[in-house]
C-alpha cells in the first residue's frame, strides 16, 4: 500500500493537482505603499534646521541632555553633580551622532522622529542620516552656549 501511496502522491504533484489546486489559491497578500517624504530645497540642502521642525528638534535634543543627565546622577548616587560633570554631560549630549532622527511625512506635514518624540505612526518611511545629525549636533550646541 505504501509504495501507491507514494506513486499517487508523485504522479498528482507532477501532473498539477498539488497542495493548492486541493486547497484554494494561497490568500492575496495585502500591499501597501508609503512613498518616503519629499523634501524641499531647503529641507535637504541647507545647513540649518528648518523652522518647520526647529519644536520637533528642540524636543529631541531636550530628551537627549534628560538622559545623558540621568546616567550621570545615577553613576554618582545620592551625591551632587559637579559643575565639571554638567559641562561633560551637555557636551556629551550635543556631540552624539544623532543618527537615529530623522524626518518623516504624517498627514502632509513634515515631523522630526527619533527617541523622545511622540510616535507618529505605524507605517512610515523615516528619512534618516543626511543633514538631520549635523544640524541636531549645531543646533544643540547653540542652545547649551546660551
Amino acid at each position: 500500500m505504501r509504495p501507491a501511496l507514494a506513486a499517487w502522491l508523485v504522479l498528482s504533484l507532477l501532473g498539477g493537482t498539488g497542495a493548492q489546486d486541493m486547497c484554494g489559491d494561497p490568500p492575496a497578500t495585502l500591499s501597501h505603499s508609503v512613498p518616503a517624504p519629499q523634501l524641499s530645497p531647503e529641507e535637504r540642502l541647507s545647513p540649518h534646521m528648518p523652522e518647520s521642525l526647529r519644536c520637533d528638534a528642540c524636543h529631541a535634543i531636550a530628551f537627549q541632555i534628560e538622559e545623558q543627565l540621568r546616567k550621570a546622577e545615577e553613576k554618582v548616587g545620592k551625591k551632587a553633580l559637579k559643575e565639571s560633570d554638567y559641562m561633560e554631560v551637555l557636551e556629551r549630549s550635543c556631540s552624539q551622532d544623532w543618527e537615529s532622527y530623522g524626518v518623516l511625512e504624517l498627514d502632509g506635514e513634515k515631523r522630526l522622529s527619533g527617541p523622545g518624540l511622540p510616535r507618529q505612526q505605524a507605517l512610515s518611511v523615516m528619512v534618516t542620516g543626511g543633514p538631520w545629525p549635523s544640524r541636531l549636533s549645531k543646533l544643540c550646541h547653540g542652545y547649551v552656549g546660551e
